[in-house]
């Protein structure tokens, strides 16, 4: 009997997994056309998930902890924790996948993220012989718990997830709890990138603006929705105490005298409370923003750095 439990999604059919065999010369046919919904509307079953293809860092962070990494022959770019899983084979960037790479392991069951792409590839493997399940994606704590429940019913282990589940939402209720008291409300901006002078900063329904809010912060670009490159005018308006970017290795990431040489953020009388306290945080992207088994320990980590930082006003 299937669990009662529904994940929301604004496309409600259920999952096909049509059986087609795929060809490479079906790449040009289907390149036109929306992929079919696959995204998991109850807790279904792989037949076989005895060769598993995960598909996002989250994802295949829950089949590690679930204790189901003996399935995994492959899995994304973006799927880089615990380290063990960096030894598996890499099928590509989950948003830039390709039919070929994906099938090219001989999975017997792929589990992907939702936003996986390009949908002319997820429309291919979605008519391919090999089933394809879609975790649904979410900035809360409903739906960490939501992945955990759909990837655990995926294996057949429903009783691991609700354990794990459980054990994860006391984590995740303690951490925000303690993050209320901890991070004053500081007004957070964070910034994805800031090439040539253009701020792409994270408005409302991102991960940035679901951890900032679990770690007791406010997004200062809650105004609008998704990541969008901003104005000067906006960042000086929004006032942020606090700006928050991804720490990138190989020094790639944008330098502290940059960032705070930018106009609308320095430290000058039209600048920004964070501009002029040079206040900047960083850390590791996929722990941050990943909505998995490890954003309880991201939220009181980001909540402890809010509440040490000093505004200007301070």
């Amino acid at each position: 009997m299937r669990s009662s439990i529904v994940p929301i999604h604004r496309d409600r059919r259920p999952i096909r997994l049509a059986r087609v065999l795929f060809a490479v010369c079906a790449i040009g046919f289907f390149a036109g056309v929306a992929p079919r919904s696959a995204v998991a509307q109850s807790l279904e079953r792989f037949p076989d998930a005895s060769r598993l293809v995960s598909i996002g860092g989250a994802i295949t962070e829950i089949v590690y902890a679930l204790g189901e990494e003996d399935r995994l022959i492959a899995r994304d770019t973006t799927s880089t924790y615990p380290e063990a899983a960096g030894a598996l084979p890499d099928v590509g960037y989950m948003r830039a996948l390709s039919p070929e790479g994906v099938l090219s392991v001989g999975p017997s069951a792929v589990l992907a993220a939702e936003g996986s792409g390009p949908p002319a590839t997820m429309s291919v493997l979605e008519k391919a012989t090999v089933p394809l399940i879609l975790v649904p994606e979410g900035y809360d704590r409903e739906a960490i718990l939501r992945k955990i429940r759909i990837t655990g019913a995926a294996l057949g282990v429903a009783a691991k997830a609700e354990k794990l589940a459980g054990k994860v939402d006391a984590d995740l209720q303690a951490a925000e709890d303690a993050a209320k008291a901890m991070s004053g409300g500081k007004r957070v901006l964070f910034i994805l990138s800031m090439q040539g002078g253009r701020i792409l900063a994270a408005g409302s329904g991102t991960a940035a603006d679901g951890v900032v809010r679990m770690a007791g912060g406010t997004n200062a670009m809650s105004a609008f929705p998704g990541y969008r490159q901003v104005s000067e005018e906006a960042v000086m308006m929004a006032q942020p105490d606090v700006i928050l970017m991804m720490e990138r290795g190989g020094g790639t990431g944008i330098a502290e005298d940059e960032l705070f040489a930018h106009p609308a953020i320095a430290g000058t009388p039209a600048g920004t409370p964070a501009g002029k306290s040079r206040t900047l945080l960083r850390m590791d992207g996929a722990y941050l923003l990943g909505f998995g088994p490890r954003t309880a320990s991201a939220v009181r980590d980001l909540s402890a750095m809010l509440a040490e930082t000093k505004t200007a006003t301070d």
